[in-house]
């Protein structure tokens, strides 16, 4: 199995060294939480209508197997998924779906978790057909699963910039630290490649997302050795809410609330952070190659 492994980094190595293949990378930004019900892909879905705003092209991932929050979140049902590019034949273009803002966005379906089990020709296959999805967005939100299972953590592991949703309630605090802590002992993260950054959601109290970024930030700090910039809070929103139950972002629905001020706030902090394109990172190239990678030598 160790040579099917060393055969598999080649083939990934290969495909990402061919001199023909484009050179321009999109900025892939890993949204995650440590459990479910902080808002983490509602967060998601607003960051990316309001970096549309900006200028930025920005198509979402919805790297959730299972669940289609991003398409119940937005009323639209995709007609193909992640799966179809992978063993149907599909292209990229294919199973992108618009829309408002004209963002796009790809649901993940089953092709997340059956992404260990690729053959040479997938492989190469869907490494090229990423370096497609790189040259058509901006940006590439990652909309994980909540929790610290093992698609999550892959996705986190190969990131270089992750957004940590939380709420300053005790059990987010404590689900978010149980993440980072999982995280730390995943072989394949590498602390000085990723950047995590707080977004405090639900916040009621002017202090309380201070209070909730110094909490998590000081036992991380000190048990884990991993530092965690604070990006911005969101406040607690009836608007937030309301726009949920009908399947409409909050910065369509309510543009003028606190809610959808917060997040323009931080969608224009992330803007104003970017590094010209020449320092910026590998793209979702790299990252679906090494999340590959750490599906393959989980499952061998």
């Amino acid at each position: 199995m160790d040579d099917q492994a060393e055969r598999l980094r080649n083939i990934i190595k290969r495909q990402q060294i061919q001199p023909d293949m484009p050179q321009r990378t999109s900025r892939v930004i890993t949204v995650t939480s440590g459990k479910g019900g902080v808002g983490k892909t509602s967060v998601s879905v607003n960051l990316a209508i309001s970096l549309a705003r900006l200028g930025k092209k920005v198509v979402i991932l919805d790297a959730d197997f299972g669940l289609a929050n991003i398409e119940i979140m937005l009323g639209i049902r995709p007609q193909f998924n992640l799966a179809d590019l992978m063993f149907r034949g599909k292209g990229m273009r294919e199973i992108i779906t618009y829309g408002p803002e004209n963002i796009g966005f790809i649901s993940g379906g089953s092709g997340i978790n059956e992404m260990a089990n690729l053959n040479k020709t997938q492989i190469v296959d869907l490494i090229q057909k990423m370096a497609e999805l790189d040259q058509l967005a901006d940006v590439v939100i990652v909309d994980t699963g909540a929790g610290i299972g093992n698609s999550v953590l892959e996705f986190v592991a190969a990131s270089e910039e992750v957004l940590l949703v939380a709420t300053p309630e005790p059990t987010s605090i404590t689900d978010a630290y149980a993440l980072l802590k999982s995280l730390n002992r995943n072989s394949s993260y590498q602390k000085t490649q990723t950047v995590v950054e707080l977004i405090a959601n639900q916040v009621r109290g002017s202090g309380d997302a201070s209070e909730l970024h110094e909490k998590l930030g000081i036992v991380v700090s000190k048990f884990l050795n991993i530092d965690i910039d604070f990006l911005g809070s969101i406040p607690y929103d009836d608007n937030m809410s309301k726009a949920i139950l009908r399947q409409e972002p909050v910065v369509l629905s309510a543009p003028e609330s606190k809610a959808s001020r917060s997040i323009m706030e931080i969608a224009s902090k992330i803007g104003e952070t970017e590094l010209p394109q020449e320092e910026q990172g590998f793209g979702i190239m790299r990252l679906f190659s090494s999340v590959i990678r750490m599906k393959f030598g989980r499952n061998k």
